[in-house]
């Protein structure tokens, strides 16, 4: 292994320091400060920590999970020291002001990362929400086609199962979903073995269709944020690799660009630098992160700037052995995998909002009748509040033409006019915002020139 830098941490040795990592910890506990009156539209959150691997990701899936919005962010973790500045907004894109929500969030980002909370970088929980037996945890990976949630969801009703969440991504021709699933009549989770073996046989053959390179797994817990691991089955179902309908058709229009990444090598400071350029959307910081994080590359440097309809992302990497990117095959890796990060959650279609009362049978229901009426669902999140069903699809028809209107119109007839709603109807996109050059747009190519540009970040 070539040598490292001075100054710089080895972390594959990391995992059996790790009594050691607790000693730092536990002497230098982080520290998390709130800024409220240096930006007049945002909130500045400060983040001081000893490093470790995957801190980077924990703070930002934390920022995530609070639903809030990233505008800017500076980080750097040279050495020992984990320093991270983030420029953040509420959903509305106010600066937050409510002093309950600014002490939950620094709550929040203090257990993630503080001494106690012996975080693994492949398994954490989402805010608020612990590991549960109550539910059943199924897994699924396949090839996407028309009508694929729907069956799922009746597969699952006939088995008597009520679908309590639920997250179906699709990119490339390739589908992944996570869903937590109960007893019908118990509420519990699904224990019985025979039964659970039952459950991963019929789905694993709805999911296989024609193929048969479909994958399901069932489990009675699951620790692993769920929008982590859909990245993480679609990475493992390599993803990235296929091409399917569906990017030819953007492609074709040119309505969608997609991302514009590249990754080359600073040799003077042992550096890979990996620049990000596409349309601004939310999560999306913490998609690329989490990409970078889970093919174990570190950053030790880095900026984002989403000010105006682009986002512009900046960093500097190198693999967990200490090494920068050292082959053209890992580097247009790296580039495919970013790419596909950013694409899974890109959303195609007419955005479908369902509220109502929650009932067994209600998903196989409601995608019942988008398939009887030649829609296919590109994504979707379906989540229970308490007796309240709270879903959210997103719909295109077959062929990934626009819904027509005398069919969504039928839709809403058929589910409920109230029940469903219709977040925008679906226009030809406004063309893309030429980019403009913009000084601050890569924090760190200037540090070619100014070395000490970080020094306002604090020692």
């Amino acid at each position: 292994m070539a040598a490292l830098a001075d100054g710089e941490a080895d972390y594959s040795s990391w995992d059996s320091d790790d009594e050691y990592q607790k000693f730092i910890q536990n002497m230098n506990p982080p520290r998390v400060t709130i800024d409220n009156t240096s930006c007049p539209n945002a909130t500045v959150i400060h983040v001081d920590s000893a490093n470790k691997y995957g801190i980077l990701l924990e703070v930002v899936q934390v920022l995530t999970d609070l639903k809030l919005i990233v505008k800017k962010a500076y980080i750097s973790s040279d050495g020992g020291w984990f320093m991270d500045v983030f420029t953040v907004t509420n959903q509305s894109g106010h600066k937050i002001t409510d002093e309950s929500v600014l002490q939950g969030i620094k709550d929040y980002i203090y257990k993630s990362i503080g001494p106690d909370s012996c975080f693994l970088p492949s398994r954490r929980r989402a805010v608020g929400v612990e590991p549960s037996s109550d539910h059943t945890l199924i897994e699924l990976t396949g090839t996407d086609r028309p009508g694929l949630l729907s069956e799922v969801s009746a597969v699952l009703t006939s088995l008597e199962c009520n679908v309590v969440s639920a997250e179906l991504w699709t990119h490339n021709g390739r589908a992944a979903a996570v869903m937590q699933v109960t007893d019908r009549e118990s509420g519990l989770a699904v224990s019985d073995a025979e039964r659970v073996g039952r459950i991963k046989g019929r789905l694993y053959n709805v999911f296989r269709g024609r193929s048969r390179d479909a994958k399901t797994a069932v489990a009675t817990t699951g620790a692993t944020h769920p929008e982590r691991r859909l990245h993480q089955m679609m990475f493992e179902d390599r993803d990235y690799e296929r091409r399917g309908k569906d990017d030819g058709r953007a492609a074709a229009s040119g309505s969608n660009p997609g991302p514009v990444v590249s990754v080359v090598n600073w040799l003077q400071k042992y550096y890979s630098v990996v620049t990000v350029r596409c349309r601004d959307r939310p999560k999306l910081l913490f998609d690329t992160v989490c990409t970078l994080t889970d093919m174990q590359y570190v950053v030790f440097h880095g900026s984002v700037d989403t000010e105006g309809p682009e986002a512009y992302q900046d960093y500097y990497i190198r693999h967990i052995d200490g090494c920068p990117v050292n082959s053209e095959a890992e580097r247009k890796r790296i580039i495919q995998c970013l790419e596909a990060a950013i694409e899974r959650r890109v959303s195609e279609g007419l955005k479908l909002e369902l509220s109502t009362g929650d009932r067994v049978g209600l998903l196989s229901d409601v995608t019942r009748i988008f398939r009887e009426n030649g829609l296919t669902v590109t994504r979707a999140e379906v989540s229970t509040r308490g007796d309240e069903a709270v879903n959210t699809f997103y719909v295109r028809d077959a062929a990934g033409s626009a819904v027509e209107l005398r069919t969504l119109e039928a839709i809403r007839q058929e589910i409920g006019q109230t029940v469903l709603q219709v977040k925008g109807h679906p226009e030809q996109p406004k063309p893309p915002v030429a980019a403009q050059d913009s000084p601050t747009r890569f924090l760190f190519s200037s540090l070619l020139f100014r070395p000490r540009s970080l020094c306002n970040l604090g020692p």
